[in-house]
């Protein structure tokens, strides 16, 4: 899903923000809108990641018992 929204953004990005015609006028959502809900969108997945980026270790000096 993120794949397909980074695409959609770097389109975005490339055409106008506004456009019009005989068939009346489109208005995109704001650059800094995109990439905020593409973040947003990004960090739902890390949160269901099961190490969530931390990993905890238990650190035991060489001759300690």
């Amino acid at each position: 899903m993120s794949e397909d929204l980074q695409e959609t953004i770097r389109q975005n990005a490339k055409g106008p923000a506004k456009a019009s015609g005989d068939a009346g006028s489109v208005e995109q959502h704001a650059l800094k809108d995109q990439i905020e809900a593409d973040r947003y969108l990004a960090s739902k997945e890390a949160a269901k990641s099961k190490h969530r980026g931390l990993i905890f270790n238990k650190i035991v000096p060489p001759g300690a018992a």
